[in-house]
């Protein structure tokens, strides 16, 4: 079973580029099932109800989130009926949203779990206990975790710590695609982060200019969110549902 996973959705560009990328995808043969991080969908924060549902019909089993879930309060509602997204999971108890779900397709079940790190993040529960709890729950052979952190070092080591246990653990969070895919030594595919789906002409999805002037200046700039060059980043992991280990691990970079 072949998945796509796509980084961090960034704006309209971003979602214009993960539904044509994504059709192109499927009627090549290339992916079975897509799973997207949403975090900044909508303007650059977080989606609201009417973009998670579009994101959803256009073709997304999932969404994922991380530090921007809340920005829209109107998405709280859908967050505790919609199973399809997942909040990371070591949030503070009673936060809205679940941070686990299973997914049911025609290959078995999936079970995708969102964690967020705890370096230069807000504070939050430990996400390698966290996710110990979590997998003594989830019966699925086929098992994916997207990490929502900014530290490389905490990616790497959550990766390490879950090779074995799971079928993939995937970095999210810092716009910035890694090339360090691979498969760990116990079956795990992993990659630090998966990139941006969004515009590659910005800085990490922000018009360039404001950025600039803001790092020379130091005045306040508004950071409208770019449009130029959208492109589609992730990977493809090429799943053996027997085993629930990862065959291949695959590094996309997709303009439409």
């Amino acid at each position: 079973m072949k998945i796509l996973f796509t980084g961090d959705m960034v704006g309209s560009a971003g979602r214009q580029v993960f539904q044509r990328v994504i059709e192109k995808l499927r009627a090549e043969g290339r992916v079975d099932l897509v799973i997207a991080n949403a975090e900044n969908g909508a303007g650059g924060r977080g989606p609201s109800p009417e973009i998670a549902e579009a994101l959803l019909n256009a073709g997304a089993a999932a969404l994922t989130l991380g530090d921007h879930t809340y920005d829209d309060r109107k998405l709280i509602p859908m967050l505790e009926t919609e199973s399809r997204i997942v909040r990371p999971a070591n949030l503070p108890p009673g936060s809205a949203g679940r941070g686990m779900t299973t997914l049911e397709t025609d290959e078995g079940p999936i079970c995708l779990i969102s964690l967020i790190g705890r370096v230069f993040l807000d504070p939050a529960d430990c996400p390698f206990r966290i996710a110990d709890k979590l997998l003594n729950l989830c019966s699925a052979k086929t098992i994916f975790v997207d990490f929502h952190a900014e530290a490389t070092s905490e990616k790497i080591a959550l990766g390490r710590y879950l090779d074995g246990r799971v079928t993939g653990v995937f970095g999210t969070h810092t716009h910035v695609q890694t090339s360090d895919e691979t498969i760990l030594p116990g079956g795990t595919a992993y990659i630090t982060d998966l990139g941006m789906t969004g515009p590659k002409d910005s800085v990490i999805g922000r018009d360039v200019e404001p950025v600039i002037q803001k790092f020379i200046t130091g005045m306040p700039q508004k950071f409208d969110v770019s449009k130029k060059d959208p492109a589609l980043e992730g990977v493809i992991v090429d799943v053996d549902v027997a085993t629930g280990k990862a065959r291949s691990i695959e590094r996309i970079r997709e303009r439409a």
